[in-house]
């Protein structure tokens, strides 16, 4: 055992030695590949990021979680096997994209909400990418098909929910509360006294509480920034030193085997370090390569998150008791479920069965104007028909649960 451990404690220091010496080795190729990340980082990431990480942090002053918590909770326990509180978490991560799950997650185990199994489930499975970048990016963007984004919606999105399905298994079988039987009064009752006794326990300022919630986003979206530019530049370092041949050769043996066009591995190994630049390459890999195909690899890095997104993950969670190795076997899995979901809903969700379902999304938009003038309204529009929605189906099963406990009695 002390073997394998001095080796574990050796490889990253060797790993990172090797990483400097390529940087080095190229320069002009580094510093080109640093200025896209910036890019990325300042004209997508900071607008789309920042006023979510900001309104989620007020949200938590203000006890508006534990109000959705309260809501939610007959739902989320016995579905996900965790609080009611993960469907706000949940709605969040669906709107706002990667890493806001990880980020709710990490305040709601500080705040002793959520345990280190409860914590893993819901990083998990809402983990997921936004829509914004779904539509502007990849399906107008990469692949100049807006009606793309119903099939890779239905995909990603879909998927997500089956592995919280599945995710329930994950961790010890401990016998979960019954909050909806156990506690007198009408639920939507129970929310709001929960938000306001939340709301006096905090007890800030307005004032203080958009202060420290101002310093804490910026705090966070400087560490996903740095993360970003890191991970471009690696991924340039390595393609230019040929360290990712082998990787290449893998991938396109493996297509090959499964009859997938071998021009494809291009989109899963950027893919693997970087979900912008696999999507980008599956979209471009050519118009003799079967639609069908491009989408499911799409479907597969969207879900996948590439490399620079589970160091973001891991950022967050460095102070939770929480482990990377269940997120990263959810992401792989998430990953095939999205990309199987694609070929089974192929015949009634491809682009040319579906519908124009909103007048904007013509194939002349460009993917700048939605990442420019989309990004809050098209969330809080996601995000408040997804809480609403959660809300309905929470109600009902509070309603039936409850019929069913007064049944027994």
């Amino acid at each position: 055992m002390s073997v394998i451990r001095s080796k574990r404690f050796f490889v990253m220091p060797v790993f990172t030695l090797a990483i400097a010496f390529l940087l080095l080795a190229y320069p002009a190729p580094t510093l080109e590949a640093a200025i896209r990340g910036v890019t990325i980082w300042w004209d997508i990431l900071f607008p789309a990021l920042f006023p979510f990480f900001l309104i989620s942090e007020m949200m938590l002053g203000f006890g508006l979680v534990h109000f959705f918590g309260t809501l939610l909770d007959p739902m989320m326990r016995p579905l996900f096997r965790v609080p009611g509180i993960g469907g706000f978490v949940m709605a969040m991560g669906f709107a706002s994209g990667y890493p806001v799950g990880a980020r709710l997650t990490a305040q709601l185990w500080e705040q002793k909400m959520v345990n280190r199994e409860e914590g893993e489930r819901l990083v998990a499975f809402t983990t997921t990418s936004d829509p914004v970048f779904l539509i502007g990016a990849v399906s107008v963007g990469f692949f100049h098909d807006a009606k793309l984004a119903i099939l890779l919606a239905a995909a990603h999105y879909g998927g997500a929910v089956l592995l919280g399905l599945f995710m329930r298994f994950h961790g010890p079988r401990q016998p979960s509360p019954s909050p909806e039987v156990n506690h007198s009064g009408r639920l939507l009752a129970r929310a709001l006294r929960e938000m306001h006794r939340a709301r006096l326990k905090d007890a800030r300022p307005f004032g203080t509480m958009l202060q420290q919630a101002i310093r804490s986003s910026i705090q966070m979206i400087f560490v996903i920034g740095g993360l970003v530019v890191l991970f471009s530049a690696v991924m340039e370092v390595l393609r230019q030193s040929h360290a990712l041949d082998f990787f290449y050769a893998s991938i396109q043996a493996l297509f090959q085997w499964l009859s997938i066009p071998a021009v494809l591995a291009d989109s899963v190994v950027n893919g693997f370090f970087e979900v912008t630049l696999g999507a980008k390459a599956a979209g471009e890999a050519g118009g003799h390569i079967p639609l069908l195909y491009k989408a499911m690899l799409a479907a597969f890095v969207l879900s996948w998150g590439g490399l620079s997104v589970h160091g973001q993950i891991v950022s967050l969670l460095h102070t939770t008791n929480l482990r990377y190795s269940p997120f990263l076997m959810a992401r792989l899995v998430h990953g095939l479920l999205a990309a199987g979901l694609t070929a089974l809903l192929w015949n009634w969700l491809q682009p040319e069965a579906a519908p124009a379902f909103l007048p904007v999304l013509k194939e002349n938009v460009s993917p700048q104007f939605l990442h420019w003038t989309w990004p809050v309204p098209l969330t809080l529009a996601v995000l408040t028909v997804l809480l609403a929605l959660l809300s309905v189906l929470s109600l009902i099963f509070y309603r039936w649960r409850r019929t069913r406990h007064s049944t027994k009695v």
